[in-house]
């Protein structure tokens, strides 16, 4: 078995993508929030406390779409080879 076919190798990198992609739009948002002038500095705070909640839904939604798609393609191959 090949490390890019291996399913923790795999989950690794995918957690990484997505931790850096999403990351970075919550640090944008967080910074236009705590540098608005209009807007109270615990709203960031929130934000932060509620991004943490959703990321992790939010994972587990990507992770479980991407096990499923994954099982798909095994069975095709699969099926095909047969």
């Amino acid at each position: 078995k090949t490390m890019a076919k291996n399913p923790l190798f795999r989950s690794f990198m995918l957690f990484s993508a997505f931790r850096a992609v999403y990351g970075t739009g919550i640090l944008v948002v967080t910074w236009f929030l705590v540098t608005n002038d209009s807007t109270p500095f615990w709203v960031s705070i929130i934000f932060l406390l509620c991004s943490m909640v959703f990321s992790r839904i939010l994972f587990k939604l990507i992770k479980k779409r991407w096990n499923k798609d994954e099982n798909i393609g095994e069975l095709n191959t699969t099926s095909s080879v047969s």
